[in-house]
């Protein structure tokens, strides 16, 4: 009897002294939780990282010091058709500017991003495509600014380009852009594919006027121009031109804030 109440003692005196030790292990600051909580097969894993902003890409680069570029431009999209526009200035390895609509930007925002993601130039082209000259100087503000905030949001950068609307541009617009870091990109040659859709009266109007230094306008958002683009970069490049971006095009200098361009000569 006495050498099992002994036993008994003995065994009581070691388990507290085990769960004592235990108690101080966890309550002394260190690593040891840390490495207990990864050697244990049933821890949580950890949370992931938050995903990082999609950042612009640079385009492929060109310098047109050495050749002949001209800027190829698409206004108020993003459309139903900028997708695939995009696909084929991929295969083709051709970056363009594209001035945005805030409506459709709102409509198709994951185009914005990949358009930027993919090297492309993401400019203003206001947010419900108003007659800039008619409306008041908080108005252009309102327009513009809209779209330079929304943008960042999505690509992680702010333009520093636009395209008034209807080319429509006077003091009170150039002042506004100035104040909003944007330069005013017109154009030197259009495809009025607004008006006639024949995708081979479009590649025809914009190759006919090309020339080197010059900006050249068209939609993504008409039936006839996705399907001219392939024929306009051919011949741009069999005429010795090469289709950029436009700030490609006027670099190594940047086009001036408020100031309105035609060509990069």
């Amino acid at each position: 009897m006495l050498t099992s109440r002994r036993l008994l003692q003995t065994a009581v005196t070691v388990a507290l002294s085990v769960a004592l030790a235990a108690c101080g292990t966890a309550q002394n600051a260190g690593s040891a939780p840390a490495k207990q909580a990864e050697a244990s097969p049933l821890a949580a894993p950890p949370s992931p990282s938050p995903s990082p902003r999609p950042t612009r890409a640079e385009p492929h680069p060109v310098d047109c010091r050495k050749v002949s570029c001209v800027a190829l431009t698409f206004d108020a999209g993003p459309g139903r058709d900028t997708a695939e526009l995009l696909d084929i200035l991929k295969a083709k390895r051709v970056n363009a500017t594209f001035f945005l609509l805030g409506n459709d930007i709102q409509t198709r925002p994951q185009l914005v991003t990949r358009e930027a993601m993919e090297g492309h130039e993401v400019g203003n082209h206001s947010w419900t495509h108003p007659r800039l000259t008619e409306v008041s100087d908080a108005e252009i503000r309102r327009e513009l600014s809209r779209v330079q905030d929304r943008v960042k949001q999505l690509t992680g950068r702010t333009p520093t380009l636009m395209r008034p609307p209807q080319g429509r541009t006077d003091e009170r617009v150039a002042a506004v852009s100035r104040s909003l870091g944007l330069a005013q990109i017109l154009w030197t040659v259009t495809a009025s594919d607004y008006r006639d859709h024949d995708p081979e009266v479009i590649k025809s109007r914009i190759l006919d006027g090309a020339a080197p230094g010059g900006i050249l306008l068209l939609h993504d958002i008409y039936p006839g121009t996705v399907p001219a683009v392939p024929g306009i970069i051919d011949g741009l490049r069999a005429r010795g031109l090469t289709p950029v971006t436009v700030s490609q095009l006027f670099a190594p200098d940047k086009p001036r804030p408020g100031i309105a361009y035609w060509n990069a000569l």
